[in-house]
């Protein structure tokens, strides 16, 4: 049987010494105090920002220098994996009945159960177990989810669909809908019949493209969930291949993690930007949450529309009020955007540095994987205590699903079983969450660099612009985490 995490000893060298360099300074920085941005309170970090930042870069550069001399050849030449068939394919029937049967749930206690949120399963349920909860054990259990989409379920497996699915279109049904998933998420203040009725359009919206485009096509390009975890499992060290000829059950493979990053590249300018929103618009939701935001907006923008809206802050409100939604609106349609023009930027200096024949698209696309193991640690970074806190309400939420009173499994508690974790652990373990994507980024574009280009030398050059890329990224995510909270957030 062969080795599943079979690697160089190079390689394992650089992925101790990457991980060494990030414990050590994140113990460095660990004192008493700490500040937590996914709560409403602000806590003064412990020790200076810009003392966080630099060892941040410093960690970067480390790993950066070490992974080059010790990585000299592509790890995914060197990868051997072990396959082992499924033989059990009811039990992916059972799930994915089990995944639809928690859908049509969520949508009827919402329509139908008690209006209060913290009462109503479906809140929980659908943003903590299916937002949080589902894409973070991807990382480590792989794309069960492709087996188990409940909308999969209503459908023929063999629909071909009316028509073939545009290959100009790529990714952007799958990223508007992501588009709009995050604006409901952040200005719309839905409640439980709310979500509700957004998932059941959602519901139509994905059926209507299986109809139209077939399943297939779809849930490959236009479902945001089937793009967003599809994306997320190639971290991840187990990885589930479909039902085919030579396997018709299916097949598990253990894989090194990361790797699946290396197997083929982004295929579309659409799934670059589905990867860039997946870091911008946690981003936003971060900073929009800051004082230095809301100072930005009635501050420097009552400031700039003064002329317009008059002297006085108070008659100027309800238009500012408005105005609002639109500026931040406006931003988070924009953001993937900023980080586009950067990340592009980076790959042409690249290119001027080596001069190379390669084209700039398809450096772009060679290169955006690498950019998955950051987005999902600012994603986790940035909301994992809420899978701690409103997490730990699931088991009393089960119980009393609709809100009504009952106790089904007898854990609807009369006391809520509430876990606040430690500020300060939980400041330092968006830290640690941070530099060890970043440097997992680093260690990624190193490797697809060894792969483009000819000699090591030239890799470890092409990798510099890229370095800054991803310093500077860290250094924006560490710092929207020590901003103080607006009291509105």
């Amino acid at each position: 049987m062969p080795n599943a995490f079979s690697m160089p000893r190079q390689h394992i060298m650089a992925w101790q010494s990457a991980l060494f360099g990030t414990l050590l300074s994140v113990t460095l920085l660990w004192p008493s105090a700490a500040h937590a941005h996914s709560f409403a309170r602000s806590y003064n970090i412990p020790v200076p920002f810009w003392l966080y930042a630099w060892t941040g870069m410093a960690a970067l550069l480390l790993s950066f220098l070490v992974l080059g001399w010790a990585m000299t050849s592509s790890a995914a030449a060197h990868q051997k994996s072990h396959l082992w068939r499924s033989n059990k394919p009811w039990f992916f029937r059972l799930l994915s009945l089990l995944a639809l049967a928690l859908l049509l749930l969520s949508i009827a206690t919402g329509l139908w159960g008690n209006t209060d949120a913290y009462r109503n399963l479906n809140m929980t349920l659908f943003w903590i177990g299916i937002v949080l909860i589902l894409p973070y054990a991807t990382i480590f259990i792989g794309n069960v989810y492709a087996e188990l989409n409940p909308w999969r379920s209503l459908v023929s497996q063999a629909s071909q669909g009316r028509w073939r699915y545009p290959s100009s279109w790529g990714y952007w049904p799958a990223l508007l809908a992501y588009m709009a998933f995050i604006w409901i998420e952040l200005f719309a203040g839905f409640g439980p019949k709310q979500l509700s009725l957004a998932i059941l359009v959602y519901s139509l919206f994905t059926l209507s493209g299986i109809w139209a485009f077939g399943l297939r096509d779809w849930l490959r390009y236009g479902d945001v969930f089937a793009v967003m975890l599809r994306l997320i499992s190639q971290l991840a060290p187990i990885h589930y291949r479909a039902a085919s000829t030579e396997f018709p059950n299916g097949a598990w493979q253990w894989r090194w993690p990361l790797s699946g990053i290396a197997e083929k590249p982004a295929t579309h300018s659409s799934e670059v930007m589905f990867i860039l929103f997946m870091l911008s618009s946690t981003a936003f939701d971060g900073l929009h949450a800051t004082r230095w935001w809301s100072e930005l907006y009635w501050i420097d923008g009552f400031a700039l529309l003064s002329p317009w809206l008059g002297s006085n802050i108070v008659t100027a409100y309800p238009a500012l009020k408005a105005g609002l939604v639109v500026f931040e609106t406006l931003a988070l349609l924009l953001s993937p955007l900023l980080y586009f023009a950067l990340y592009v930027l980076c790959l042409w200096l690249a290119k001027r540095l080596l001069k190379s024949s390669v084209s700039l698209r398809e450096l772009t696309y060679r290169f955006a994987y690498a950019l998955i193991p950051i987005a999902v640690v600012y994603h986790a970074s940035h909301y994992f205590t809420l899978v701690i806190t409103q997490g730990s309400q699931l088991p009393r939420l089960t119980s009393d699903p609709f809100g009504w009173g009952w106790n089904i499994f007898g854990t609807a508690s009369a006391n809520p079983w509430i876990i606040l974790p430690d500020m300060n652990w939980v400041w330092h373990s968006q830290v640690a969450l941070i530099l060890l994507g970043h440097i997992a980024g680093v260690y990624a574009a190193h490797q697809e660099a060894l792969r483009c280009f000819a000699t090591s030398r030239q890799a470890m050059l092409s990798q510099l612009p890229m370095l800054m890329f991803m310093m500077a990224l860290t250094v924006f995510g560490l710092w929207i985490l020590a901003q103080p909270l607006s009291p509105a957030a």
